[in-house]
């Protein structure tokens, strides 16, 4: 039997990194492939204590149908949540639940792509994003990105010439370069949007993560400087780095005509995200937990990604080139040859797995003109002894590149 699928699944093929991850089995292999947050930093006292008041206070709504803009206390905590964070005016119709802020992705496509539509993107970006928009028929362009996150001159360009639909950009601590926009990109960002029309996505799922001083503020806290910027920007938030991705919570706040399609899509697909998930979201946010969990998984990632960063500029000195991340949860690197050594990211991901150590190489990141040279590491999961084990062994294998190419 032949089955016959849809076309649409004919602009998209299985993720280069899950298939990376069935090469992990291996016994004693350090991973710094993948891109969650360490289960050990978990708050899962307060968790419990959360779950058990959703079925002690209001077990009937928490385990029943609900409303598939979201569960309200939850809409409420979560505006409560944007406002800390210097989001005002926030309505909660201006805001719904999703499940992860994947399934806000998948939204956005689902109701602005139509099959050859134009999208920016930048490059790289997340590969589930360029994943999603494919699926949905979207021509992808890819905007330059540097230390300092997208090159918004070069970006401009691209939107004068080719009309996007939407652009959509991670701007703090991004995956998987781990960039900050600034504070003067981020004011062009918005400008941008209303010059030229075009809806601006922003992608926030880290921006909690920082390591020293906080960020510059989002793009929707941002918008009430930039008028008329708020009718063209659509903000994507998660709690799975920072709290749980098993809850599979997160949320979009949109202008209403996006945001009610979205409802009717999403009534679709899953009639809501978990009742329970959320009343237990609600009820942890409204205990006060989540400033002390922060702060602890800040100081944590923080030593990690130091620590890291330190290895490999003194296991791989100038074979390797970075900018030291600010927050999140990943280094962005290039290999540059210096010596001889290897400087293809796929090449040098088999040697390193030889040498009992993963990363995932960095091409997969681009919808356009990848850079082989590229990899992508995360210190989230690595406690710092294995994290100096594991480039250890990437030194190891970046001497073996010599031995082989001599």
């Amino acid at each position: 039997m032949s089955l016959q699928f849809a076309d649409r699944l004919n602009n998209v093929e299985t993720s280069a990194i899950r298939e990376l991850f069935k090469l992990l089995g291996k016994p004693g292999i350090i991973s710094f492939a993948g891109g969650f947050p360490d289960s050990a930093m978990f708050d899962v006292e307060g968790i419990r204590e959360a779950s058990s008041l959703a079925l002690s206070q209001e077990p009937g709504a928490a385990l029943q149908y609900g409303a598939t803009e979201g569960y309200g206390p939850l809409r409420e905590q979560l505006a409560h949540f944007m406002a800390q964070k210097g989001v005002k005016e926030l309505s909660l119709e201006q805001l719904i639940v999703t499940t992860g802020s994947q399934q806000a992705l998948d939204l956005i496509g689902k109701t602005m792509i139509s099959p050859g539509d134009k999208v920016i993107v930048e490059g790289p970006t997340f590969l589930a994003t360029i994943q999603c928009f494919r699926l949905y028929g979207a021509e992808l362009i890819s905007a330059p990105v540097d230390g300092h996150g997208v090159d918004t001159d070069v970006l401009e360009k691209l939107i004068a010439e080719h009309r996007p639909k939407f652009v959509y950009v991670i701007p703090t601590f991004g995956n998987p370069t781990g960039a900050l926009l600034n504070l003067e990109r981020r004011k062009k960002l918005l400008e941008l949007a209303v010059k030229y029309k075009t809806l601006m996505v922003e992608d926030d799922p880290y921006g909690d993560l920082y390591f020293n001083d906080a960020p510059p503020p989002s793009l929707l806290a941002l918008s009430a400087q930039v008028p008329g910027s708020r009718d063209w920007l659509v903000h994507c938030g998660s709690l799975s780095k920072v709290l749980s991705p098993g809850l599979r919570v997160g949320w979009m706040i949109a202008p209403p005509e996006l945001l009610s399609r979205a409802v009717m899509c999403k009534q679709f697909s899953d009639a809501h995200t978990s009742t329970f998930a959320q009343a237990t979201a609600a009820q942890y946010l409204k205990a006060g937990r989540m400033p002390a969990t922060l702060d602890k998984v800040r100081q944590v990632y923080a030593l990690r990604a130091q620590t890291m960063c330190n290895a490999l500029r003194q296991n791989l000195g100038d074979a390797i080139s970075f900018v030291q991340p600010q927050g999140g949860l990943f280094v962005w690197a290039s290999l540059t040859g210096a010596g001889g050594k290897v400087k293809d990211g796929n090449a040098f991901a088999k040697m390193a797995i030889d040498k009992g150590v993963a990363f995932v190489p960095g091409a997969p990141f681009f919808c356009q003109n990848p850079d082989h040279s590229t990899l992508r590491f995360s210190f989230a999961t690595v406690g710092e002894d294995k994290i100096l084990e594991g480039v250890d062994r990437l030194k190891q294998a970046m001497d073996a590149s010599v031995s082989a190419s001599a």
